[in-house]
């Protein structure tokens, strides 16, 4: 039986993209036990995330998609924890604005974590931007939407290399057919579940982004 738990961090810093800086709040969060961990999104701050990990074993860092808000510190926070980046290659172009070299290995659609006897799978859930993933781990009622998937709908699509179209076939097909109680964990603000989010889609096409 898994006893893995989620634990959260926020950590304060800027956006940047097309010209412009935004300064945001990013949640990172982590998947494990007392003995080994999952990083997902380890925006901002690499010591406060060494901190939160304490002495377990990192079995790998997923950044859910390369803006520079979740990527700019992944590469110090790594070196730190001695672990292993993943990213998926369709945000390369995004990673490689930010650090010289990719990350150690690409993530890929239906591909599988275990951490603590929990799996976790990888979900491409693109629109926000091309490599955009979610994480979802049945056992914990969980998933990881980065930015695909907030309170009150999808990410923001108004920039480089985003979709609004396809944000919302992602969510449609990969995270609003999960069980209605999921609970969604994303890259920004406050949590939210499956069925809060699944009955609005129609406004969000409306509203358009």
């Amino acid at each position: 039986m898994s006893d893995a738990r989620i634990e959260h961090l926020e950590t304060h810093g800027t956006f940047s993209l097309d010209g412009g800086t935004w300064e945001v709040d990013n949640n990172i969060w982590l998947v494990g036990n007392d003995d080994e961990v999952l990083v997902i999104d380890p925006a901002h701050d690499a010591d406060a995330v060494v901190t939160a990990v304490g002495e377990r074993n990192v079995l790998g860092i997923l950044l859910t998609h390369g803006h520079d808000d979740h990527i700019r510190s992944a590469v110090e926070t790594a070196r730190k924890l001695d672990a292993h980046l993943y990213l998926h290659p369709a945000d390369h172009m995004l990673w490689e604005a930010v650090h010289e070299t990719l990350p150690d290995f690409e993530l890929a659609d239906q591909a599988e974590f275990v951490v603590a006897g929990t799996p976790l799978t990888v979900l491409h859930t693109p629109g926000h931007s091309p490599g955009s993933v979610s994480v979802y781990a049945p056992a914990l009622g969980a998933v990881f939407t980065g930015d695909t998937l907030f309170q009150g709908g999808p990410g923001a699509t108004g920039r480089s290399y985003s979709d609004f179209p396809t944000i919302v076939d992602s969510i449609s097909k990969s995270l609003l057919t999960l069980p209605g109680e999921t609970v969604v964990y994303p890259g920004h603000g406050a949590q939210t579940t499956v069925a809060d989010e699944a009955p609005h889609v129609q406004e969000w096409i409306d509203r358009g982004h």
